[in-house]
């Protein structure tokens, strides 16, 4: 994939379990997911073992489309911390050597425009898992798309990675899994991580709706509450919860979802249908009702 050879000494891993390889992105948020097929060759897969505590998936995008095709694929992220290969054309305009970036957690719609010849291969860290690993506060990269070289030692060796992302994995998981070592603190020990963790996991109550509730859930104050999150997950509670039902409602129009807004609103907790619309428009960009009824390749 990248325009020069890797001359990189790759450390040796466990192998990957193996899973098939979707057709689309299974993780909620890629928006228009059919349109991404056409356009973008897509591959996720676990991580090792021996780093899963704090990385999700790995995960990369391929794309060699001909001159004045561009598809912008957009995304709804989720509240996590990507380090990312990246190669060609994409959304550093101009960048056409290979790169290794951090990107914070992104409070907006994610656009990429896909053009010419490109690709990237990730890092997804669990909500809370890079700042637990690498002890760089998450709300210091919150919308912030950094250098790797300027917070990880050893990434510059990472830019000739390539591949899909289960080939690059042994690679990204080995590098990740150095941390693990040289971390002062013992990062498996990390307490208030384990208690972000179960913070997010308490996210996909649907029937918690209020910052207050999560607070109690979570045996803090509010205002415990947020300094924990924004220290280890770079966002408030209040973003958290907002995003999760956003992220629900999205899966649930890709689904076929063919019932009531209202109904789906209400389902969702949100008060009413106009504000679940309001919310929906404002990170989407379109209202749901237009977002479900979109044409669609057969």
């Amino acid at each position: 994939m990248p325009t020069r050879a890797n001359t990189t000494t790759r450390p040796s891993s466990p192998s990957l379990p193996r899973e098939p390889v979707p057709a689309v992105p299974v993780s909620k948020g890629v928006l228009r997911p059919e349109e991404l097929a056409r356009h973008v060759a897509f591959d996720e897969c676990a991580p090792t073992p021996a780093v899963a505590r704090w990385v999700e998936r790995i995960w990369s995008v391929a794309w060699d489309l001909p001159p004045g095709l561009e598809h912008v694929s957009s995304v709804v992220p989720h509240p996590s911390i990507n380090l990312t290969v990246e190669r060609g054309a994409g959304r550093r305009e101009g960048a056409t050597v290979p790169g290794v970036w951090v990107t914070g957690v992104v409070t907006r719609r994610f656009d990429v425009s896909c053009h010419r010849d490109g690709g990237a291969i990730g890092v997804k860290f669990h909500p809370g898992g890079f700042a637990a690993l690498t002890g760089h506060a998450a709300a210091d990269l919150t919308d912030r798309v950094l250098a790797a070289t300027d917070l990880l030692p050893g990434a510059a060796d990472l830019a000739g990675l390539s591949g899909s992302a289960r080939e690059a994995a042994p690679v990204l998981c080995a590098y990740v899994g150095s941390f693990a070592a040289r971390h002062p603190a013992g990062p498996a020990t990390d307490h208030a991580y384990d208690a972000v963790t179960a913070i997010v996991r308490d996210l996909s109550d649907p029937s918690l709706t209020r910052v207050d509730d999560l607070a109690e859930r979570a045996g803090l104050s509010v205002r415990g509450l947020q300094r924990l999150l924004r220290r280890y997950v770079g966002v408030g509670p209040k973003w958290l919860l907002v995003r999760r039902r956003l992220h629900d409602a999205v899966a649930e129009l890709d689904a076929g979802y063919d019932g009531s807004l209202a109904d789906l609103a209400a389902e969702l907790g949100w008060y009413d249908q106009n504000q679940f619309t309001r919310d929906f428009t404002a990170l989407v960009g379109t209202p749901p009702g237009a977002y479900r009824d979109r044409p669609r390749p057969s």
